[in-house]
């Protein structure tokens, strides 16, 4: 990578293979990669028991009032005098606020948690969406879950309807709409190398051949 500092953001369909995309992408550009360290770094940051990040990480309450209101982030920590201090609210502030720190002092691949809506106003920022056929999510589930037929099916729509909740409850925007990401891929029929190769050509063509030097 050149001196220039490029954050790429995957959001995907569970079983689409976007992690595994993400992964490898971070090897191929030589930036780091981050997922699950997001907790971490938000706890430490806060100050907040990492236990409760990973309870509500990438989910919304199930009940009814809950998924027909929406909590649209828009910047704001919730003091830690305030009752609301660790409302899952103001775990997905913090979060939001170490995403906003790394683009701002690292090139980095970073996954989920609704990346490319809380830097959608940063210039250096490429998103990407990887997606396939049910069928092809639920044959990539299979190979890792200890889950077949239709408990298989109902595991694999229900993380990613609770994937759709979690975006639309804090970003307001429809998770499906391509018009949210600079680059949608299928990789069912790409495969996984060609999607990250992809992602790469993109990023030549949108911040110049030298963003993809190592």
């Amino acid at each position: 990578m050149s001196d220039q500092k490029i954050v790429i953001t995957i959001s995907r369909l569970y079983g689409s293979g976007g992690r595994t995309v993400a992964e490898r992408l971070s090897k191929r550009l030589g930036i780091p990669y981050y997922d699950k360290d997001l907790i971490r770094l938000a706890s430490e940051d806060s100050g907040i028991n990492e236990a409760l990040f990973a309870n509500a990480d990438e989910k919304v309450r199930k009940t009814s009032v809950f998924k027909a209101a929406k909590s649209v982030y828009n910047g704001e920590i919730i003091p830690p005098e305030s009752k609301d201090f660790t409302s899952n609210r103001n775990l997905f502030n913090f979060q939001a606020k170490i995403i906003k720190k790394l683009a701002e002092t690292e090139s980095c691949v970073i996954v989920g948690r609704c990346a490319e809506f809380v830097l959608k106003d940063y210039d250096n920022v490429l998103s990407a969406f990887i997606h396939a056929p049910q069928a092809y999510c639920l044959e990539k589930a299979g190979e890792i879950l200890n889950l077949t037929g239709r408990e298989l099916e109902d595991y694999v729509n229900r993380i990613n309807r609770q994937k759709e909740e979690y975006h639309q409850f804090y970003t307001g925007r429809n998770w499906f709409d391509a018009r949210n990401y600079d680059i949608c891929l299928d990789s069912s029929k790409l495969g996984f190398d060609r999607c990250v190769e992809e992602i790469v050509a993109y990023m030549g063509v949108r911040f110049g051949e030298q963003s993809i030097r190592k």
